[in-house]
């Protein structure tokens, strides 16, 4: 059975997915494993998210949530109009099959219909793996990200 896409939210941030949206938490949470645990806690923190412009698609197969992107549109003075990736996360028993590179392919394909010049992401320093994936599709490496912790 092949891999498809589906969008968990709405354009306008309503999850109209319910039941698909319940079966990404396990898969996202390898990801954010900082999070609140719980779902009621990561409902809750999502929803805030969607509510701000964040959208969740999902890779599945069958029943099975394979992978999770979690995205929204942005507009700055140095890209312009962009896709920008808050999360992109493949389930560990799932990974190296080809299903971040059909996510990345997805999202391409969203760029071009929301009329956006990039497609853009940021990734902790930490994370290797995830560095040589994104060099291999096609990212570079634009600018240094800063930050300033305050409470």
């Amino acid at each position: 059975m092949p891999v498809s896409f589906l969008s968990v939210t709405d354009d306008s941030g309503v999850v109209i997915a319910p039941e698909w949206f319940a079966r990404a938490e396990p898969v996202h949470r390898q990801l954010r494993d900082r999070l609140t645990p719980g779902f009621d806690a990561w409902r809750q923190i999502l929803e805030t998210v969607f509510a701000n412009g964040g959208r969740m698609t999902l890779a599945v197969e069958g029943e099975t949530v394979k992978g999770v992107a979690l995205w929204r549109i942005i507009e700055n003075t140095y890209e312009g109009r962009c896709l920008y990736l808050d999360d992109l996360v493949v389930d560990e028993a799932y990974r190296s099959q080809g299903i971040g590179k059909r996510l990345i392919n997805w999202l391409e394909d969203e760029v071009w219909a929301r009329s956006c010049v990039a497609l853009a992401l940021t990734s902790g320093v930490v994370r290797s793996e995830a560095h040589r994936f994104y060099l291999r599709e096609g990212f570079f490496i634009a600018s240094f990200y800063f930050r300033k912790k305050l409470r």
